[in-house]
């Protein structure tokens, strides 16, 4: 039995509504129609993958062979149009699968992707209704007429539909860039760096983020040459003040990419809605961190690697984190860098994983679905403790990055300063940044800096953030909350007046995280704590605080097809879609 839905919104559309419409298509869902917004002119490459995140310099952390199933593969779409700009890219027989992607060509297959999955829509009877370089202003409950929500679009007009979908993606707040010179609150888009920087420039963080900065500014103040596998980087002669100083609490460069054997995630790795609700009825309510642990990294662990297993198996996750970041504190930042290059390379050259790094990267994904069942000692724990580590592991930064990187380093133009969380940065009044923060030594530093970059990455968003005002004022979302398991705990947490933990009517403590509560389908929970019918929040700023590890295709994947399951109200098979011959473009609405 098909279930009838009439209209779906896609708000945003970039990989999320790309991934949801995979799945809506894959789904038993009787659908009479799609309104995909997108508030820039492309589909499927949202922020990362097009001109608004990325240059020609910029890579994604993904290969081929770890891409979601859509409706056709990337060496497909390479045999249909080979890459001019991307030599690596240009003879789809050959191509290596293992080698990342350029991001502005994964780019360019996964709009590709969108056009053939909406190709098939309208061979399924589904009306499509495209609006490219439109903002959604507002979205109105409709309280019980005959669609559920009136979208209000920038363009004043008004679109009624019965299920919403937020696909919203990656967000940069504005603080003082545009009003302060030299001041930029992220990289993005890498096209506004016009100018060379003849003097140092200050970079915070050593994300991803951070790393495109890097290369971006680099590329502005001098060149890059390689010969024989060796990249070596000359300033220009206008630039020779230039240099990069990256700012880090950890004091650490992102790990490397290294040969996986897994497949790529699986929402079989996850645990089940009946798994979780199993387990909270024999735990007092909660899904324990310990016990994630156990089932989605030791077991695996042991399995595939019992002599490092071993040496783990007794540790908590406390003294787990201790052992491996240990090594890693005693060691220099760019000397370690190095280290784990050769350690990644051999992994690669002999095709074998570096076990404990993979299943770390997949506990962080598994761990997703049950952490809004966490006690908020547990969240806590996971942020304070794994979290740290998980975010150096999971970077996978490319071997091209890696080069670049310390071609900068060995001509003495890039360095890492490890600062106290209280560092802060504030805007010149003349332009640029100072510096605050405390040296190794405890001493109290100020840097000004006539350029800094602002490349700590995605930040969670919170409630009075959320863009759809209309929703707040109805109350179908509400902030998320954390109960704590050990009532004493919360108290004296409350007593101390920590931030975040306030006490109910009922006199119970809790943990505010951040972003908008859901379940474990991805739907609004409003202040009532109901589940909202027709409305999902896949939009990531906003569901961080639930979601720990919230980003890449392979989330979006996952998540879509729980929204969907949702909508069907049933289960379904997540195989590829099929490919399909090309339908007119006239039978796609461009409104």
């Amino acid at each position: 039995m098909k279930s009838n839905i009439k209209d779906i919104a896609l708000i945003g559309g970039g990989p999320a509504a790309l991934l949801s419409l995979k799945h809506i298509l894959k789904s038993n869902l009787s659908v009479h129609s799609i309104f995909i917004f997108e508030k820039n002119d492309r589909l499927g490459v949202g922020m990362p993958y097009g001109e608004k995140g990325s240059c020609k310099e910029h890579v994604a952390n993904v290969s081929a062979n770890e891409l979601p199933d859509l409706a056709s593969s990337f060496q497909d779409y390479l045999h249909r149009f080979p890459s001019k700009q991307f030599p690596d890219f240009a003879d789809a027989e050959n191509f290596n699968p293992y080698l990342v992607i350029p991001r502005l060509l994964l780019g360019d297959y996964l709009e590709d992707q969108f056009d053939q999955l909406m190709n098939l829509a309208i061979k399924k009877g589904i009306q499509i209704n495209v609006l490219k370089n439109t903002t959604v202003k507002d979205i109105i409950p409709e309280n019980g007429k005959n669609a559920r929500f009136k979208i209000k679009a920038d363009n004043e007009n008004e679109y009624p539909v019965d299920q919403v979908i937020l696909c919203t993606g990656h967000i940069w707040p504005i603080k003082y860039e545009g009003t302060v010179k030299g001041w930029y609150d992220s990289p993005y888009p890498p096209s506004k760096f016009k100018h060379t920087t003849n003097f140092p420039v200050a970079v915070r963080g050593t994300s991803l983020t951070a790393i495109d900065a890097v290369k971006t500014l680099a590329r502005l103040n001098g060149k890059f040459t390689e010969i024989d596998d060796k990249i070596t980087y000359e300033l220009d002669p206008s630039s020779q003040d230039f240099r990069l100083d990256l700012f880090s609490t950890g004091g650490f460069l992102p790990a490397l990419r290294f040969h996986s054997e897994d497949d790529a995630y699986s929402e079989e790795w996850t645990m089940s809605p009946q798994e979780i609700s199993e387990y909270k009825k024999n735990n007092n309510g909660f899904v324990d961190l310990d016990h994630v642990f156990e089932i989605n990294f030791k077991l695996p662990l042991q399995k595939k690697d019992p002599e490092f297993y071993s040496s783990i198996k007794d540790l908590s996750i406390e003294a787990f984190v201790e052992k491996m970041m240990g090594s890693r504190e005693r060691a220099d930042s760019f000397k370690l860098f190095k280290a784990e290059y050769e350690e990644a390379e051999k992994s690669i050259d002999r095709r074998k994983s570096i076990t404990w790094k993979e299943k770390l990267a997949a506990f962080s994904y598994a761990m997703n679905y049950p952490a809004k069942h966490f006690s908020a000692e547990d969240m806590l724990r996971l942020k304070t403790t794994l979290l740290p580590l998980i975010s150096i592991i999971i970077a996978s930064l490319p071997q091209s990055s890696y080069k670049e990187i310390m071609a900068l380093h060995d001509a003495g133009l890039v360095s890492l300063i490890e600062v106290d969380k209280e560092s802060t940065v504030e805007p010149n009044l003349e332009g640029g940044g100072n510096y605050f923060y405390k040296d190794n030594n405890g001493k109290e530093v100020k840097k000004f800096y006539q350029v800094f970059v602002d490349a700590i990455g995605q930040q969670q968003m919170n409630p009075e953030d959320f863009p759809f005002k209309s929703l707040i004022f109805e109350e179908m979302v509400s902030p998320a909350y954390l109960k704590f398991k050990d009532h004493e705990k919360g108290k004296e947490l409350y007593a101390k007046k920590e931030e975040n933990v306030i006490k109910s009517s009922d006199e119970n403590y809790y943990l505010n995280v951040p972003g908008l509560n859901i379940n474990d389908y991805f739907q609004s929970i409003n202040s009532m704590n109901k589940n909202m019918e027709g409305l999902y929040i896949m939009a990531v700023p906003f569901i961080g605080g639930l979601n720990p590890d919230y980003s890449g295709l392979d989330f979006c994947d996952t998540a879509a097809a729980k929204i969907v399951e949702s909508l069907a109200n049933c289960e379904f098979p997540i195989n590829n879609a099929e490919t399909v011959d090309k339908v007119e473009q006239s039978k796609i609405n461009i409104l």
